[in-house]
């Protein structure tokens, strides 16, 4: 078995990142790469993303139903309508990331998300035509990359619409998480699983 895979005691190979922790075993098993077109948690993903920025994913991933229950579960055009009163609320909120910049570039990416349902049907329908096309699906590169030329065209447009903290790192993160490149190593069991997701997923 390769560098990049682990097999627990019960047999199960696995990529090697979540180590031994429960929690971040079980989002990657039952997360991490799976397709996904629903708004809400395409809006959280990159919006915890922004705010994973300088952390681990790990102190994310733990406050996470504390980001859900402080800006609304992430419903796009609630959290567009926070203002000031928001803001001043979610800084005091100890569960949370309490950053200024990034609070506030969510509220902003809820209102960018607003207009693009709005353009184009849903953020789901945006998001997914930058699935990268012509990739193997049997092969990914390791180590694993950091950003793609994919994830910076996709950070390019994002930003060239309004959106903050979406830089080609963040955002290679998010496509890896929900399912536009499908991460999980070779000999991994969850590449397969996350594959045939992806086959019979229908894009908005």
């Amino acid at each position: 078995m390769s560098e990049w895979v682990r097999v627990d005691a019960q047999g199960r190979s696995r990529c090697w990142w979540p180590g031994e922790a429960p929690d971040s075993v079980a989002y990657h098993d039952d997360e991490w790469g799976r397709p996904v077109v629903d708004d809400r948690r395409l809006l959280e993903k990159l919006s915890l993303e922004g705010f994973q920025s300088g952390l681990s994913w790990m102190t994310i991933l733990r406050k996470r139903e504390n980001f859900r229950r402080a800006f609304a579960g992430f419903d796009p055009a609630t959290v567009a309508r926070f203002g000031a009163e928001d803001v001043d609320r979610l800084l005091r909120d100890a569960g949370i990331v309490r950053h200024r910049g990034k609070i506030e570039a969510t509220i902003n990416n809820a209102q960018r998300c607003v207009e693009l349902a709005l353009e184009v049907g849903s953020l789901a329908a945006y998001i997914w035509t930058f699935e990268p096309t012509g990739r193997d699906p049997a092969v990914s590169p390791l180590p694993l990359p950091s950003q793609t030329a994919d994830s910076m065209r996709l950070s390019k447009d994002l930003k060239r619409r309004g959106w903050r903290f979406v830089g080609p790192t963040t955002v290679y993160a998010f496509m890896q998480a929900m399912g536009l490149v499908n991460d999980h190593v070779p000999g991994c069991e969850w590449r397969a699983i996350c594959a045939d997701q992806r086959r019979t997923l229908t894009v908005p």
